[in-house]
């Protein structure tokens, strides 16, 4: 299904980030990569050129106050609106994860910083013109850490949690308005991420985050999914 639409996707620079860009692309999307990486986001911009995909970088850390204003600015100089923007950016915190007693509140600010609040901030400074359009979808990329208690993984899970909670406040307090708020869980992937939070986990036996942003582009392109649905993107199919 081809589409005319732009969108943001922070993290956008590897894992499924990356994926998502080239995945959206194909089906018509002129892209935005927000990462704070510069090496590694203008190779993912480059690369998605060449396949034909209007790309754009900025570069930011969604995780620092002062920088979610700027890539709104650069987001509507480069492509004049945003129709989706997705929160994909996301951090473990120290590593190898410590447990609630051990964990010092400072690193658990950084994560808060990153996986909550960056949303938060980039979700007021883009939505307000997508309020004025009348439209806009935004997603939050979730992980089943949201739901389930694992041990050591109490920042990342209470932030995500609190993500997951964020979207439907978000959903309710703009109903009727046309924006759409949906947090995806894409499930275990072969990532980089992955790989730091449990190493001795096989990659092999890992979906590639390329198959997992098909179906959450399927999601995406279905408007029988409502503004505050908690999806996994393993029921939109098996994985391709």
């Amino acid at each position: 299904m081809r589409t005319d639409k732009n969108v943001l996707i922070t993290g956008g620079s590897k894992g499924l980030g990356r994926a998502l860009a080239f995945e959206l692309g194909k089906r018509g999307y002129k892209v935005a990569l927000v990462a704070r990486h510069k090496d590694p986001l203008l190779e993912t911009i480059a690369e998605l050129r060449h396949a034909n995909i209007e790309a754009h970088a900025i570069m930011g850390d969604v995780g620092e106050p002062r920088d979610a204003l700027a890539i709104a600015a650069l987001a509507h100089q480069h492509l004049g609106h945003i129709d989706v923007l997705i929160h994909n950016a996301s951090t473990l915190g120290p590593l190898p994860m410590p447990s609630l007693a051990s964990l010092d509140s400072e690193e658990f600010l950084r994560v808060l910083q990153v996986n909550l609040l960056g949303p938060h901030r980039l979700t007021k400074a883009f939505g307000g013109n997508m309020l004025l359009r009348g439209s806009g979808t935004i997603v939050s990329i979730s992980s089943d850490a949201a739901i389930a208690p694992y041990a050591s993984w109490g920042a990342y899970s209470a932030a995500k949690s609190a993500l997951d909670h964020m979207s439907r406040i978000w959903a309710q307090e703009t109903n009727g308005t046309g924006l759409r708020f949906l947090t995806i869980d894409p499930g275990e992937m072969n990532t980089q991420m992955h790989a730091d939070a449990l190493p001795e986990a096989d990659p092999t036996s890992l979906p590639d985050p390329v198959k997992v942003a098909v179906q959450i582009a399927a999601i995406l392109s279905n408007p029988t999914v409502p503004s505050g649905s908690r999806v996994e993107a393993s029921s939109f199919g098996e994985l391709p």
